[in-house]
């Protein structure tokens, strides 16, 4: 096996299946290649990286030092914006220095660690979106009991149960991933580990290993997508009722930032899914990116231009820190 596994790491394509025991580490096929591409490649995901950890970290900032900010909603936000930041760092920090050093190589616990909290921030991302759906519900169609329904401790624990159910899915995923003791092949067609991806490279039958994924997959996703059609179909009914034109769209426009945020998220998701049974690399590699880089840089731009709470904060968020450089124009100098 320890031949084997020299000859995985030399050569990253098999002209046959072999049956790899022991495997030490995986090679990520990566966006490119050519090694002038990659320079290039680096630097634009290098400034989408800074752009989403930057645009996600501002509305963090606004709604913390903001006190008209400090409601359900807008802390709902504030962790979905840390959950993005989260989910973005998982894969692409690592995937601009394999560009950077040439480098395709990732260790299995790297692998595992990478996909663990990949599912982990996926997870709470689908969650979060689920449960700022429900806050938009009882704002809307109980106004009068928002503040009594929508208390701190229920917020708290919503966070809470959001994360552990995502922590139960990802150590789930990491389980039956451990149970592969023999691979194929040591390619993995993407940018990044995921547990499908280790699935296919497996030699053994894992037939009830992948209906578990299913299932969990079906309960983890169909749960939240369900309470948010249920959610929003309560709000519309609710909307319709309203008698004034001008009425509806006020009452609307409370919740459009996060319907626009769901719709992308779950039409990269849907794509994602869709591409890991795509025969073509690259189209899963598009999909991927779309999903994992694409959604968390445009979530802040959603939530700030279609926000005049966050807008506001963000003014004062810069006049502040402007006011405090004249305070200390020492920091000029040197």
């Amino acid at each position: 096996t320890a031949q084997q596994r020299g000859s995985a790491a030399q050569c990253p394509s098999y002209t046959e299946p072999q049956n790899l025991t022991g495997v030490s580490e995986f090679l990520l096929l990566g966006l490119s290649e050519v090694p002038e591409l990659q320079l290039v490649l680096a630097g634009l995901f290098l400034s989408m990286y800074l752009v989403t950890v930057l645009g996600n970290l501002l509305i963090i900032l606004a709604v913390s030092s903001h006190s008209h900010l400090h409601t359900p909603m807008y802390f709902f936000l504030s962790n979905l914006s840390l959950a993005d930041i989260g989910f973005t760092s998982t894969t692409v920090p690592k995937m601009i220095v394999d560009m950077q050093t040439h480098s395709r190589v990732i260790s299995y616990a790297g692998c595992l660690t990478q996909m663990s909290f990949f599912v982990l921030f996926a997870c709470m991302d689908d969650m979060l979106l689920s449960v700022m759906a429900y806050d938009r519900f009882v704002a809307i169609c109980h106004p009068l009991h928002y503040r009594v329904i929508m208390n701190p401790c229920l917020c708290g624990f919503l966070i809470l149960l959001s994360f552990f159910i995502s922590l139960l899915d990802s150590q789930l995923h990491n389980l039956i991933v451990l149970q592969l003791t023999c691979f194929n092949d040591v390619d993995i067609s993407n940018f990044f580990c995921d547990s499908s991806q280790l699935l296919h490279l497996r030699c053994s039958d894992t037939f009830i290993n992948e209906m578990v994924i299913y299932f969990m997959g079906a309960i983890f996703g169909c749960l939240p997508i369900s309470g948010i059609l249920f959610s929003y179909y309560k709000i519309v009914s609710s909307i319709l009722r309203v008698p004034t034109s001008d009425g509806k769209y006020k009452t609307f426009s409370t919740c459009g930032s996060h319907l626009a945020v769901v719709c992308l998220f779950y039409g990269t998701l849907v794509g994602y899914l869709s591409s890991a049974v795509s025969p073509s690399p690259r189209k899963s590699m598009v999909a991927s990116v779309m999903y994992t880089v694409v959604t968390p840089m445009l979530n802040p731009f959603i939530y700030s231009l279609r926000n005049k709470d966050i807008q506001n904060a963000l003014c004062r968020l810069r006049s502040r820190i402007i006011k405090s450089h004249h305070l200390h124009p020492f920091c000029y100098m040197g």
